[in-house]
């Protein structure tokens, strides 16, 4: 990712004029979110007390857990949502766009979320204050990550040369590359992804290749104490045989949010040692 793009001041704005003009209209009171990082984002900008409904992946901060599900990763379920009575529905474009398309043409509008990199985040979170009637707080939350991140570029932001392996899940044996969040976390804290190379964001990639990459450093994205076991056979590996496995938190790496810089710097540590 090099040095993190900063995005103009105002581009908040640009994102609120391309949602529908109904959005605009009133400050929404009853507000729907359908994936994790944007249930997250509410309360992180100020505005949980306008969540009525979430998704069954939802679970921080614990007091969501409370609060009716009407979604999963593979399906929302129009009718609950309607029961709602929601005002505004928070979704992932890339993700989700098809199956709220029939609540859009209900009339309900929907914001979307894409971050594309660390430092969009706070531009998003900067428009979904504005949009909310919060954005004092939403913008002051926005400057804390901003300021944290800028922080960890300037500690780990320095090349390593250090290989990195992400381990995003096994089996299939996937890793990160390109754009994806941990692809980019390593190039924040100075690593070398060790699949910068691959086609696609999230490659399906064999034993071999990672042999013969011979990573320093093999992460993997989990809370199971035996995620990595399977390495140990490979103990011609470099990463094996210094005993350089470990385990980042995936509840905070791959969601869109200010938590997410937890999880990159405990990469940027293991990187650096």
């Amino acid at each position: 990712m090099g040095r993190v793009l900063r995005l103009p001041i105002w581009l908040p704005c640009v994102l609120l004029a391309w949602l529908p003009g109904v959005l605009l209209a009133a400050t929404p009171t009853r507000v729907v979110s359908v994936v994790p990082h944007l249930t997250e984002l509410l309360y992180e900008i100020g505005a949980g007390d306008k969540l009525v409904a979430i998704d069954d992946a939802s679970d921080y901060p614990p007091e969501v857990k409370t609060k009716p599900k009407v979604a999963n990763y593979r399906s929302i379920n129009v009718e609950a949502v309607l029961a709602q009575k929601p005002d505004l529905i928070l979704g992932w474009r890339s993700a989700q766009s098809r199956m709220l398309a029939p609540l859009e043409q209900l009339g309900i509008p929907v914001f979307y979320s894409e971050p594309t990199d660390f430092a969009s985040l706070a531009t998003e979170m900067r428009a979904l204050g504005k949009l909310l009637g919060v954005e004092k707080s939403a913008n002051e939350a926005a400057d804390r990550y901003l300021a944290r991140l800028h922080d960890l570029e300037q500690r780990y932001g320095q090349p390593t040369g250090v290989k990195v392996f992400y381990q995003l899940w096994y089996p299939p044996l996937t890793s990160v590359s390109g754009n994806a969040w941990p692809a980019q976390a390593i190039e924040l804290c100075g690593g070398v992804n060790a699949m910068s190379n691959a086609r696609t964001p999230y490659p399906q990639v064999n034993i071999e290749q990672v042999i013969r990459a011979n990573p320093a450093l093999i992460l993997a994205g989990s809370q199971d104490p035996d995620a990595l076991h399977h390495w140990q056979q490979w103990s011609n590996l470099d990463a094996v045989k210094h005993h350089r496995l470990m385990l980042v938190n995936s509840d905070e790496l791959h969601r869109f949010t200010p938590r997410a810089l937890n999880a990159v710097e405990d990469m940027c540590r293991a990187i650096r040692k």
